[in-house]
């Protein structure tokens, strides 16, 4: 069978008689015959039990049909990859990141693929707080949370890499108020809280809740300290200057922990559900360029390159 008996079957199953799929196929009557009773010939299966009255599928003319509709929908599909293959990439993807992320890891691996694509243009807002993505008009988002959204069949999420938010301290603080041994010791230092969300309650007091590697067992512990922001940037330039131990992203602190400026603490222990994500509205059909920035990131960062000794994170 080829292609045009499958579109052939389909078409009688559809409109119900022979005069229908002619004209659907734009053929004359005749021709529809014809083809019909060669192709049961070549099958040795009657498909179709034919009357002055009525036209319906046998069982293995529904079993054709069965198959035909999956066939020809694959046909399609293939057929659209290759022309947008040829296709030079066009138009505008509007994508929001957080500002840390954004401005030290995806600009640069957005500004890669633009470069690939000169027609195309890439529009990136830096923010801390997530867009309406639909409402406002946003292909998607790389964020650093799986976001729960209220009616999550509206919404698509993929893992872009794997992340780590770890404690560490500089040397300086360290030496003068001693290395933590356990989860609980943290309470007795001073922490620093990064609250990016905006979430100003509880100023001077915040809950880690941290993962065993090993075992998967979590533990949570609450700290508080003197110094609290808004920003990430600032909590790492405190520790940096030894005001206190933080819980930050191994991709924004991984250069300082190769150096020796500073120390990761209890390294068995991780802060769960760091990972980095692309999260967009649903949509029946995705834009080729939205797919193909989204493989491009995966690619980019599945090495996970802000880790120590890797180049990226060096």
């Amino acid at each position: 069978m080829d292609r045009s008996d499958l579109a052939l079957v389909l078409a009688i199953r559809d409109q119900g008689s022979l005069a229908g799929a002619a004209a659907t196929l734009d053929v004359v009557p005749s021709v529809v015959t014809k083809r019909l009773g060669a192709l049961e010939m070549r099958l040795g299966q009657r498909l179709f039990e034919r009357t002055t009255r009525r036209l319906s599928a046998t069982a293995e003319g529904e079993a054709v049909c069965l198959h035909a509709r999956a066939l020809l929908d694959g046909f399609a599909a293939l057929e659209n990859e290759l022309g947008e293959r040829q296709n030079e990439l066009t138009g505008t993807i509007r994508l929001a990141a957080t500002f840390g992320f954004g401005r030290r890891w995806l600009g640069p691996a957005v500004a890669a693929f633009q470069a690939r694509h000169p027609a195309l243009q890439v529009e990136l807002l830096l923010t801390e707080q997530l867009p309406d993505l639909g409402a406002e008009g946003y292909d998607g988002a790389v964020w650093l949370w799986a976001v729960q959204q209220r009616h999550a069949a509206d919404w698509i999420s993929r893992r872009i890499a794997r992340n780590q938010r770890v404690l560490a301290a500089s040397p300086d603080y360290l030496k003068r108020r001693g290395t933590p041994a356990t989860v609980e010791a943290l309470a007795s230092h001073d922490c620093l809280v990064a609250r990016e969300n905006g979430d100003a309650s509880q100023r001077q007091h915040a809950v880690w809740t941290l993962r065993h590697a090993r075992d998967g067992s979590t533990a949570r512990v609450r700290v508080q300290g003197a110094l609290t922001s808004n920003s990430g940037e600032m909590v790492r330039d405190w520790c940096l200057a030894g005001h206190g131990i933080m819980l930050r992203s191994l991709w924004d602190i991984a250069p300082q922990l190769a150096s020796g400026e500073l120390v990761r603490l209890l390294p068995q222990y991780a802060m769960a559900e760091a990972d980095i994500h692309w999260i967009a509205p649903w949509r029946p059909k995705t834009p080729r360029r939205v797919r193909l920035l989204v493989d491009h990131l995966v690619e980019q960062f599945r090495g996970e390159p802000w880790k120590p000794g890797k180049a990226g994170g060096r």
